[in-house]
This record gives structure tokens, sequence and C-alpha cells, in this order.
């Protein structure tokens, strides 16, 4: 890289070095049983420079061949994107721990008991469900350097287990799953597996909706499936400085319910979300970008930053290609005070939503949804009583997010780049063909 970096700046007024190597080992099972098992390594270098004022980018997996880099990279900023940054100078990062060696140490062979175990949980429990699992982990090396001494290296595991579940009686067709990641090794597939469990007591009855609006509750994946895209689109800063997010000319008002508060944050130990620097090399930080409703800040990277007369926000992303773009790390939601039961309780006639599928189709940056409710539950009289079914769902973000009953207590992980609670809304339009 620093080889590199000097051919750069010798034909470059400034110039940075991104190198990021992958090794992921994944244990896959499909119908039931062990379908196959892969590694995959990958590494990339990226040459950023700025010449003449623009910028010009470049990105090879041959580490010999800097010089073809350097070449390419100086071509293409003849027609690049003029430059409004500058790299950042020296730093001290904050210390965020990511690596865990034990990942690196589990056998394939503890790999394979945990897809086997979760599986056996399932189908003992559901004779005929056809489940599909994945147990993966990993590492990644993640390398940036530039002309004005700039920095940073870091190193980061990770671990997930996965399943996925679907039961076939006639035209009915009921899907479960979970999931659950670390940068630590997970030893045990009881949690996930409990939960899958849970889902498939619930969904044993079913019960039909009424074609009107009614109160929901979505839970940590309702809320996953169904109103974060929106949210992180808005908050884009280069959506922001397009003109094409709801709240792109709100900063400072209040546009959500008082409850609601929203963070992104990469320095949360042992996620796999986390880092102590973004892509840019910048340190990473807390960003609130919704406090007690109000919003109060836009996620950047350097050059919408600059563009934006802002500062950037530590969200410079790129993984192993392409040029830095603001994107969030872990979008975190505070949790309220209001357990689960309470809020079912509360119902007189209501909809639990666990996942939506197609709400992403929807007019995104206006916030709008609408979808299939793929798993979610009837509640009469404070219980829930059984699974919907060919039920439909639509709404707006903002004004679903503007009204809230009750933010739930306790707040769960969903994948590695969400933390949310359960959210308790006071109506949503359902139509249901029963």
């Amino acid at each position: 890289m620093e080889n590199i970096l000097a051919q750069a700046v010798r034909v470059a007024e400034e110039a940075e070095v991104f190198s990021v190597s992958s090794e992921k080992t994944q244990v896959q099972f499909e119908t039931n049983r062990l379908k196959h098992l892969q590694t995959k390594q990958q590494t990339s270098i990226a040459l950023r420079l700025i010449k003449r004022g623009r910028i010009g980018y470049a990105t090879t997996t041959e580490p010999g061949a800097s010089r073809e880099l350097v070449e390419h990279a100086v071509e293409t900023a003849r027609f690049g994107t003029p430059a409004k940054f500058e790299f950042p100078v020296p730093s001290s990062y904050p210390r965020v721990e990511v690596y865990d060696g034990g990942v690196e140490a589990v056998p394939i062979e503890e790999m394979i008991r945990l897809g086997e175990e979760l599986i056996a949980a399932i189908t003992s429990h559901t004779p005929g469900i056809v489940c599909e699992a994945e147990v993966t982990k990993g590492t990644v090396s993640v390398q940036v350097m530039n002309s004005r001494g700039g920095q940073a290296r870091y190193q980061k595991s990770f671990f997930s287990l996965g399943i996925e579940g679907t039961l076939v009686e006639g035209t009915d067709m009921l899907f479960v799953g979970e999931s659950q990641s670390s940068c630590r090794p997970i030893s045990e597939s009881g949690q996930v597996a409990e939960v899958v469990l849970q889902q498939l007591e619930l969904a044993k009855n079913r019960a039909l909706v009424p074609s009107r609006p009614l109160p929901v509750v979505f839970t940590p994946h309702g809320v996953a499936s169904a109103l974060m895209a929106p949210l992180m689109a808005a908050f884009n800063g280069k959506t922001v400085l397009e003109g094409a997010s709801p709240v792109g000319g709100k900063l400072g008002q209040t546009v959500f319910d008082p409850k609601l508060w929203l963070w992104d944050d990469p320095t949360v130990v042992y996620r796999p979300a986390s880092r102590p620097c973004d892509d840019e090399g910048v340190p990473s930080q807390r960003t609130a970008l919704i406090e007690a409703g109000v919003v109060t800040n836009f996620l950047y990277d350097l050059q919408t930053a600059a563009l934006a007369q802002a500062q950037s926000t530590a969200s410079g992303t790129r993984g192993h290609g392409g040029l830095p773009a603001p994107a969030p790390s872990a979008f975190i939601i505070a949790p309220g005070n209001t357990s689960f039961d309470d809020m079912v309780q509360d119902m007189k006639e209501g909809l639990v939503i666990e996942q939506l599928m197609g709400a992403e189709q929807g007019n995104i940056l206006g916030g709008d949804f609408s979808g299939n409710v793929l798993l979610g539950y009837k509640v009469e009289s404070g219980k829930i009583v059984g699974r919907v079914k060919d039920t439909m769902v639509a709404g707006n973000v903002y004004q679903v997010l503007k009204d809230i009953i009750a933010m739930g207590s306790e707040a769960k992980w969903v994948g590695s780049a969400l933390q949310t609670p359960h959210i308790y809304c006071p109506s949503l339009s359902v139509a249901s063909k029963g």
C-alpha cells in the first residue's frame, strides 16, 4: 500500500489507498440436510486520488498491479467529480472490540453440529416442516492510508447462525425464521430455536381480521421489514443533498413522536456492523438522528459532508469496491417501558406483525409501504388467538412513527445492522380476503 501511495502522489495532488481482505466459511443446509461447505477468500485494493481538483478511482484484486492501478485512477480523474473534501489527517480512534480469535478456531464439525441441532429442534416440534439453515464464520482485515498522513488498520471477526422454515398444508404456507450474529463464536443454537418454536406455537391456530384500520404492534422483525428502508434512505446525506429526503429540510424540527429516539452507532462492542473508523479513515462515532422525535442529524461521508457544509459522521462505506458513499452502520432505536405482553393486553382487536413481504416495493423515499403479512397474529380481547393469512397492510412510515402508543421495554438485534424494540401504533390500514 505504501508503494501504491508513493506512486500516486507523484502524479496527483492527494491520494488514498484502501485495502480489504476477507475469508468466510459457510455451512449450508437445505431441505433439512447438509447441502455444502465452502470457504471464500477475497482481497481488493482501491486507489482514490485527486488530480486537478477531480476525483480519480480504480480498484484491483491483484496486489502486484500497482502501476496499472495508478494509471487507471489518473485516467478516470479526467472525467471525475470535483473533489470538495480533504483526506483526514492522523487521528486517534476509539477502542471498539470487534475481533475474537476464537471465531477462527471454531472447527467445521462444530458448525455442522449447530446447524443439525437447530434443524432437529424445529423438525421434532413440527413434523413436515422444511428447513434451510446456515452457519457462517469469517474475518475481515481493513487498512486505509492517505497522503496527508492519515492511516488506520483493524481486524474484525464474525459468526452467524440462522434458520428459515416452511410448512405447507394444502394451499396454506407458513414461513418462520430467526438468526443471531456476533463478532464472537456462538456455541449454542437454543436461543434461535426458541424464537422459531414460539412462532410455530402462535401460528397453530388461524384467525381472520376485518378489512379496516386496526391497531398494530410491530415486533423487531416487523420493524425491520416494514419501517427501516424508508428511514435509512431519508437520513442518508446524499439523499438529503439531492433534495429527495422528506426530512431533509426539517433539521431541528419535531417530525416524529417524542417517544422515538434513533441513532447510528458503530461503536457497540462485538457487533458485526461496528468498527473503529469508517472506510475513509474517519474515527467512528455515535450519531444521533432522532432525539425525542426531533430530526438532529444526517449521515455523511467526506464528500457529501463537504457539499452540505457539514462534518463527516464517519459513515463512508464501500465494501470490497466502489467509491465511498454514506450508509448506516447500525441503526439503534431506544426502548421504552412497555412490555410486549402489556401491548397485546391493551388491544381489544388488533394485529401483531412479525414479517411483512414486499414493503420495499412502495414509494421508499416518500415513506409509503404496503405488503403481505408473511407472518402475523390476530389479537382479540388482549390475547393472541391465531395466525392471519391473505392479509395486506399499507401505511406511511412518517404517519406511523408520528403517533406511537408505546415503545417496547426490550430491544433486540435483527441481523447485524438494527437493534429495535416492539413498536405499538394506534392504526394501520388492513385488507383481508377473509
